[in-house]
């Protein structure tokens, strides 16, 4: 019988596939259209995207052509001091947190004193929070 893997993807991979799915949704494509110009399922796509499966280089130049990029557009995030590079990799990461695409989105539409305004709301709702917890464990 075969032994399932616990192991967790490789940030590499998660970089990448953030990268693709940020270009995707960047032009507005659906997983399903991606998939159907890969010859893929959706459900691959949500894996390549998840960083769960690699992706092979045959894939990535299909993936890329059907993004209208070039494999060099997804791989960008690797280039760099290792600094720039460590960084770059958790802001992909982040970028995969639901909603925070759509977050965004709506963020870039705010005018400049909206978007101060909400930073200091969400800045005090994390320190309360931070607070709150600490009390939690010392109570």
């Amino acid at each position: 019988m075969a032994e399932v893997s616990t192991k967790a993807p490789d940030p590499m991979d998660i970089a990448l596939g953030a990268a693709v799915r940020i270009r995707r949704r960047t032009i507005g494509m659906s997983q399903e259209a991606l998939a159907e110009q890969c010859g893929v399922s959706f459900q691959q796509i949500q894996k390549y995207e998840n960083g769960t499966n690699r992706i092979s280089f045959s894939r990535l130049v299909q993936i890329s052509r059907a993004l209208r990029c070039r494999v060099t557009d997804l791989m960008d995030v690797f280039d760099g001091a290792d600094k720039e590079t460590a960084d770059d990799l958790d802001l992909l990461t982040r970028m995969r947190t639901p909603g925070a695409l759509e977050l965004l989105s709506a963020y870039e539409r705010l005018p400049p004193d909206v978007r101060s305004s909400l930073v200091n709301l969400v800045r005090t709702l994390t320190s309360q929070q931070t607070i709150d917890a600490k009390q939690t464990v010392l109570a």
